[in-house]
Parts: structure tokens; C-alpha cells; sequence
């Protein structure tokens, strides 16, 4: 991921961002779009039943 960064890329999955790469989302995402991200997520899962522990 630090070669990614250094090119100004990005962390993505096909299926969302999960455990795995959420705490490195902090390294890439700015906190607005961290912030975004999980509004997104609230707004579709408000009680957080799907894919819970996932950001998107």
C-alpha cells in the first residue's frame, strides 16, 4: 500500500472496503472522505445490518 500512496493511488475492492484495509484507509482518504464514505453506508444501512464492520 505505501507504493500505492506514493503514486497518489488509492486503496479499492470489488466488493467494498473491509476489515482488512479499513484501519489503512486513514492513510489515503482524506477525513472528509472517510466522512463521506461512511454517510453513504448510513444512510443505506442505517442499523448497520449489512456487512457490518465494512465501510462501503
Amino acid at each position: 500500500h505505501g507504493i500505492v500512496a506514493n503514486f497518489n493511488g488509492s486503496i479499492s475492492a470489488e466488493h467494498g472496503i473491509g476489515r482488512l484495509k479499513r484501519d489503512l484507509l486513514k492513510d489515503v482518504k482524506s477525513e472528509l472522505e472517510l466522512d463521506l464514505m461512511q454517510r453513504i453506508k448510513d444512510a443505506f444501512d442505517p442499523k448497520g445490518l449489512v456487512n457490518p464492520g465494512r465501510v462501503l
